[in-house]
């Protein structure tokens, strides 16, 4: 089962859920709103050592056409 991230619209609250299925009733923890919003989550990139540039070449930092420089 995946967690999702949410923003409920009543209250402002962020929180995560577990869910099940595929039209889960999610309700807001803080005010037990139906009016909440599920938010774009970066879990997937969590952990990645060294993020891919928009170039596509060299860091962020430097102008080197390779990371090797960068580590």
């Amino acid at each position: 089962m995946p967690i999702y991230e949410y923003k409920c619209e009543e209250c402002n609250e962020d929180f995560e859920k577990l869910v099940s299925g595929t039209n889960p009733e999610v309700l807001c923890p803080k005010c037990n709103s139906k009016n909440i919003k599920k938010k774009f989550s970066l879990f997937g990139m969590s952990g990645v050592e060294h993020p891919v540039t928009s170039s596509g070449s060299g860091c962020s930092s430097c102008k080197a056409s390779t990371c090797k420089s960068c580590r």
